[in-house]
């Protein structure tokens, strides 16, 4: 008995079939990656490349609003930020992901707390 219960242990060798049990055991696994796959990494890989190719497209003039809700028109542009004009002669400089869509528009960027 090992931790009070009696110990059970099947000892046959494997039979000449073996070989085709293991690709049925394989099987549910495969499927399980498969299904992981397209419901959840192949969306998460296209919604970010569409975000990856909307911050790429950003201009001068465009009027977006950022992922905090800053409604504001783009007047300069860097590699890594981004500076909006919110009010008469009040600019904001920000980083390039706190742009979250354009304007009048869906938000391209989805809000990571509604997750």
């Amino acid at each position: 008995m090992v931790f009070g219960l009696p110990a059970v242990f099947a000892m046959a060798p494997p039979t000449q079939g073996a070989t085709g049990s293991v690709w049925v055991q394989f099987l549910p696994f495969a499927l399980i990656l498969a299904i992981f796959y397209f419901i959840i990494l192949r969306p998460m890989r296209q919604r970010q490349k569409k975000v990856t190719e909307f911050r790429d497209a950003l201009k001068v003039g465009d009027k977006v609003v950022t992922t905090s809700g800053i409604y504001g028109s783009i007047t300069k542009l860097n590699d890594r930020s981004v500076q909006l004009q919110i009010a008469d002669k009040v600019r904001v400089e920000m980083s390039r992901g706190a742009v979250g869509g354009f304007q009048g528009e869906e938000p391209v960027v989805q809000d990571s707390g509604s997750m």
